[in-house]
């Protein structure tokens, strides 16, 4: 899901969508620049493949030689285009500016260098729930410059939507280029993200924190994760639509137009989204008329009761007529999972699979 915000304006799920993802839904995404430490890493990994790996190879392919430059974005004129980060050694003090960016971070094994995290709207995995602990929260919702730069970070990094001159906002990245702090926009949030952009992500983090055999470890871990999705995808397309709660007791509906990430991961599993190409405000009538299979709602910490939301759906004679509110396949979903853009995406699409009993 990827306009401008206000602060505190959490009240229902479409105002979240709206004040976060928008800045998202223009621009290219580039492919990661790669630097000579990815040849050599893919030349150790044919090599193991054919046997033929030295101890030696291993350790070259997991060892960032600095200085490192890394393609990432910047935005001009609303739109995202590359810019190109150069590190001269591992950073020591990190601020995410979302919990799921932390989270990554944590898989990665880099707890000890994250100084704040910000916009905990969902659940955080048992797994690694101590290691989330240790990070000091600099806001529960989203959170400042002011604040952010408080934090002494040498590098900002999360959602791109994010990056703003704005009270919710952490500063654009040129600003704080300028300020000599580094940042890190995650492709996941950027136009036209899909898996990959995970996988990017997550690679140029091992680069640039020199954990380079603990990233290749992890997208391999992901990978399965993938493959045993695909494998229990619908034999026949699952069409959705998302709706939310307006906070005065009507539905809203959401398009999820620049959520192409999202839709990356759906389709593993052949649930598809009907609005992502449709733009602006759409009605219930627009609901009637696609006729979805299946409905899902967000649940996020701070809004409404997403069971609430559904019963006001239900009980809307309006509505009786589509097939997921005939059939009552209405899901909800966790906000971290899909709208963290980090690799709980696929905790959220195998709920979402086993609550559909795929």
């Amino acid at each position: 899901m990827l306009v401008s915000v206000k602060k505190g304006m959490f009240l229902c799920f479409i105002t979240a969508m709206i004040l976060v993802l928008a800045a998202c839904s223009s621009g290219g995404s580039d492919n990661a620049k790669g630097s000579s430490q990815q040849t050599e890493e893919s030349s150790a990994t044919n090599a193991a493949a054919n046997g033929e790996q030295t101890d030696a190879d291993a350790s070259a392919a997991s060892e960032t030689t600095y200085p490192v430059t890394v393609s990432n974005y910047t935005t001009e004129n609303g739109t995202w285009v590359a810019k190109e980060q150069t590190f001269d050694k591992a950073p020591e003090r990190v601020v995410a500016n979302t919990q799921g960016a932390a989270e990554l971070m944590i898989r990665l094994g880099l707890t000890d260098k994250l100084v704040g995290v910000a916009a905990l709207f969902g659940s955080v995995p048992e797994d690694i729930a101590d290691e989330f602990k240790k990070i000091p929260v600099l806001a529960e919702g989203y959170v400042g410059k002011e604040v952010t730069i408080g934090a002494s970070p040498d590098l900002i990094m999360g959602r791109g939507g994010l990056f703003e001159d704005a009270d919710w906002g952490v500063g654009t990245v040129n600003s704080l280029n300028d300020m000599g702090i580094k940042t890190f926009v995650q492709s996941t949030s950027v136009t036209d993200a899909s898996l990959d952009s995970l996988y990017k992500d997550i690679t140029e983090l091992g680069e640039i924190f020199n954990v380079q055999a603990n990233a290749a470890a992890y997208i391999e871990e992901l990978k399965v994760r993938e493959e045993a999705l695909k494998a229990r995808a619908s034999a026949e397309t699952i069409n959705y639509a998302s709706f939310s709660d307006n906070g005065d007791g009507t539905i809203a509906v959401y398009n999820g137009n620049g959520d192409t990430f999202i839709e990356s991961a759906m389709s593993l599993i052949n649930v598809h989204n009907m609005l992502i190409n449709e733009t602006g405000t759409l009605s219930l009538e627009k609901l009637i008329e696609i006729n979805p299979d299946v409905m899902i709602i967000s649940k996020y910490a701070g809004g409404i009761d997403p069971q609430e939301t559904i019963d006001k759906l239900l009980a809307n004679k309006q509505v009786q007529s589509i097939n997921a509110v005939k059939n009552k396949k209405i899901y909800v979903i966790d906000f971290n999972n899909f709208w963290g853009y980090g690799d709980s995406i696929f905790t959220g699409v195998e709920k979402l699979a086993d609550d559909m009993g795929l």
